[in-house]
C-alpha cells in the first residue's frame, strides 16, 4: 500500500515542485481560499492560540493576524514541494546567511554546534547552510510513516550536505563524531510542546506556564558544544534571511535550565514582531492545565 501511495502521488509532488516560483504562489493563492475559507482547516486551534499569546489584542487584530498566517501557511507548504527538486542556486537566491562569517570565527575554537531555533518563517531551507560553513552538518527529524517518501525526503536533503538523522539517534552520532575528531552542526527545532512523559521542566511562554524541551541543553552541557540561536526573517514572499547568534560556548558553567530560558526567550521575542510567520496550528498551550502547581 505505501508503494502505490507513493506511485500515486509523487509524481504529482515533483510536477508541482518543477514549477516556477510564481505559478508555485497562485497555486498557494488558491488553496488559501479553500483551506481558509472552505475547509476552515484548525481555525479554532489557530484562533484559540493567538487569544491565549495576545490577550491584550483586540479580536479584529488577532483575526488579521490568523489570516496573514493560513497565508503564509500554505506557502511554507509550497516550499516545502518545491524542496524536492530546487537547485542550489535557487535556495542561494531565495534563503541568505547575511552574517555567515560567524561560523569562520566560531569554527576556530574546535568545538561542535547546537543550532536552535523555533518553527517559524521558512525552516526547511535551512538545509542549504552546509554548502557556506566547514561544519559537517545534521538535523534531528521524525521520520515519515511512508518508507518511500521519507527515503525521497532523505535523498533530497542530502543533496545540500545535511544528513537527516531520527531524533533518537542523534546522540550516537555526536558520540560517534566526538571519537573521530569531526566538527559537527546539529539543527534542533525545540519549540514543540514535548509529551507530559517527558517534561522536566516547566516555564511560562508568553505568560503561559508550559513544560519545555531541554534536549538541546542537556547534549550542549554533556558533550561541551556551542549553543547558537538561528533567526529567521521573512523579507518578502519566497525570500528569507537568517542570522546567526551564540548562546553561549561554555554550556557547563550555565545553571540548570538557564540556556533553555535564554532559548524561549529569544523565541517569544521573534514571534512577538510577526506572529504571522510562526506555526500556530499546533496546540501550543494544551498542557496549561496540567502545570505544577509549585
Amino acid at each position: 500500500m505505501n508503494l502505490l501511495i507513493y506511485i500515486l502521488v509523487y509524481p504529482l509532488i515533483w510536477f508541482i515542485s518543477i514549477l516556477p516560483f510564481k505559478v508555485l504562489y497562485f497555486i498557494s493563492d488558491i488553496f488559501y481560499v479553500i483551506i481558509y475559507n472552505v475547509i476552515g482547516y484548525r481555525k479554532k486551534v489557530v484562533l484559540d492560540n493567538l487569544k491565549l499569546a495576545f490577550p491584550e489584542k483586540p479580536i479584529e487584530e488577532l483575526l488579521e493576524i490568523q489570516k496573514k498566517f493560513y497565508h503564509h501557511f500554505i506557502d511554507i507548504f509550497i516550499e516545502m514541494i518545491k524542496s524536492f527538486t530546487i537547485s542550489k542556486e535557487e535556495v542561494y537566491k531565495h534563503y541568505k546567511y547575511p552574517n555567515i562569517d560567524f561560523f569562520t570565527e566560531l569554527y576556530k575554537d574546535g568545538k561542535s554546534v547546537i543550532l536552535v531555533g523555533p518553527h517559524y518563517a521558512n525552516w526547511e531551507w535551512i538545509m542549504s547552510l552546509d554548502s557556506f560553513v566547514n561544519y559537517k552538518g545534521y538535523a534531528a527529524y521524525t521520520k515519515v510513516n511512508n518508507p518511500y517518501f521519507n527515503n525521497k525526503i532523505l535523498k533530497s536533503r542530502k543533496k545540500f550536505g545535511t544528513n537527516l538523522v531520527p531524533t533518537s539517534k542523534i546522540i550516537t552520532e555526536i558520540i560517534h563524531n566526538q571519537k573521530n575528531n569531526i566538527q559537527a552542526m546539529y539543527g534542533l527545532l525545540s519549540d514543540q510542546s514535548p509529551m507530559l512523559k517527558k517534561s522536566f521542566y516547566w516555564r511560562t511562554f508568553f505568560n503561559i506556564k508550559v513544560p519545555v524541551h531541554t534536549g538541546g541543553e542537556m547534549l550542549a552541557k554533556k558533550y561541551n558544544m556551542n549553543v547558537v540561536y538561528m533567526n529567521v526573517k521573512k523579507v518578502k514572499r519566497g525570500y528569507y534571511e537568517t542570522t546567526f547568534s551564540l548562546i553561549t560556548n561554555e554550556a557547563s558553567k550555565h545553571p540548570d535550565y538557564e540556556l533553555t530560558d535564554i532559548f524561549i526567550d529569544k523565541v517569544e521575542k521573534q514571534i512577538r514582531k510577526q506572529p504571522e510567520y510562526y506555526f500556530w496550528t499546533h496546540k501550543r498551550f494544551k498542557h496549561r492545565d496540567k502545570a505544577p502547581k509549585n
